[in-house]
């Protein structure tokens, strides 16, 4: 991912100088904040990057620039869910999915020049083997999956009417447009564009019914699974980062109260990432 269409002018130190840049919507850049992951390259960038623009707190932050890979990314959209910071995620990870390539000049005038993606949580309420609730946002997906050697099984319901009595498989996934090519792609679940009021219902190595390959969702779905035969085929449910062992009921809905703001470089939004990994080969 290159510089393109980005002026080359000189750095500014806004960290701690008293100017404060915007961009054309008004946003300002007097306070930026760095996040990075505990990997050597992310941590190098983080000197350099204080060094130049200083760091402020995350959460009194005009951006918070975030240093890692796409599990830092998610960490720190986490972390500042429902702030309104905008995130401005760097590549000092592998696949980078959600950030920007990194790089040390220009910052001000990237972030200038970004585009803004808002995008929304799910929200998973577990019930584990002693009847304890558990609860757990995720950006890319819920899933539920076998934690021994048999297969799981699995009643499916959707906004309270069952959809599906028995499904015998490896897991189960409801995945967001943003984590649609993450897991759920890897499940060979659908690519689904990142504004689409859409969410993707993916089984994981199905084999009753074999030839099922899930469902699409409208967004405002409320997905409710049953874990049949617990004691003989125990389950976990993950969002994102939480995991619960031996659940026994789990309900997914999207969290329209909760968002994060996203920045990326002009022409390498995650729309336009998410309509490029559909014509990969």
């Amino acid at each position: 991912m290159g510089l393109s269409g980005v002026a080359k002018g000189p750095a500014f130190n806004v960290g701690k100088g008293p100017a404060c840049q915007r961009d054309e919507t008004g946003m300002k850049f007097n306070a930026i904040a760095f996040l990075a992951s505990e990997a050597p390259e992310a941590r190098k960038a983080l000197s350099r990057l204080v060094r130049r623009h200083g760091n402020a707190e995350p959460e009194k932050a005009d951006v918070v620039v975030a240093l890692g890979g796409d599990g830092h990314m998610l960490q720190t959209l986490h972390r500042l869910v429902s702030t309104g910071i905008p995130i401005y995620g760097m590549n000092r990870g592998s696949v980078g999915f959600l950030l920007n390539d990194y790089q040390d000049n220009h910052l001000i005038e990237r972030l200038k020049a970004a585009e803004m993606t808002t995008i929304h949580p799910l929200r998973m309420t577990a019930t584990d083997a002693a009847g304890k609730t558990h609860r757990g946002l995720a950006f890319n997906e819920v899933s539920l999956l076998r934690q021994r050697y048999q297969a799981a099984k699995l009643g499916i319901a959707v906004d309270g009417k069952t959809r599906m009595e028995e499904l015998i498989c490896d897991g189960l996934l409801v995945s967001t447009p943003a984590g649609s090519t993450a897991y759920n792609l890897s499940a060979h679940g659908p690519i689904l564009p990142i504004n689409s009021p859409l969410l993707a219902l993916t089984p994981i190595s199905a084999f009753r019914p074999r030839g099922w390959r899930g469902a699409i969702l409208p967004h405002q779905a409320r997905v409710t699974i049953t874990v049949l035969e617990p004691e003989k085929r125990p389950v976990a449910a993950v969002a994102d980062h939480v995991e619960v062992r031996d659940v026994r009921l789990v309900e997914v809905a999207e969290d329209r109260k909760r968002s994060a703001k996203i920045l990326f470089d002009p022409g390498h939004s995650l729309a336009e990432r998410v309509l490029r990994e559909q014509f990969r080969l």
